[in-house]
């Protein structure tokens, strides 16, 4: 059982940067898929971003150019560097994670963290 526990949220004005971690307790190495999604109030789940293990990544079209997503096998680690943040930005941001990568992308990835909420405001 993969467990994933994510950092580096927090309070941010807007233009400004913020750089999520994700630690897993196992093995990142048989995840073909990581990544993040992120949930607003009153909005649906949406996917940020992820990474295969060959290292291909896929953005969602709002935050491309400014987001980079990132993962360090050897450290089981995942990132999510964030830039020109803005206040639409602000959700609870999941680190996600899952075999199949069509799963992770058109279904419901297997493992996810607490969530960290991240806040982009004056």
């Amino acid at each position: 059982q993969l467990q994933l526990v994510e950092s580096g949220g927090g309070f941010v004005q807007p233009g400004g940067s913020l750089r999520l971690s994700c630690a897993s307790s196992g093995s990142m190495s048989s995840m073909n898929a990581m990544g993040w999604y992120r949930q607003a109030p009153g909005h649906q789940r949406e996917l940020v971003a992820d990474i295969t293990s060959g290292g291909s990544t896929n953005y969602a079209d709002s935050v491309k150019g400014r987001f980079t997503i990132s993962r360090v096998n050897a450290k089981n680690t995942v990132y999510l560097q964030m830039n020109s943040l803005k206040p639409e930005d602000t959700a609870v941001y999941y680190c996600t994670a899952d075999i199949l990568i069509d799963v992770y992308r058109f279904g419901v990835p297997r493992y996810w963290g607490q969530g960290t909420q991240v806040t982009v405001a004056s």
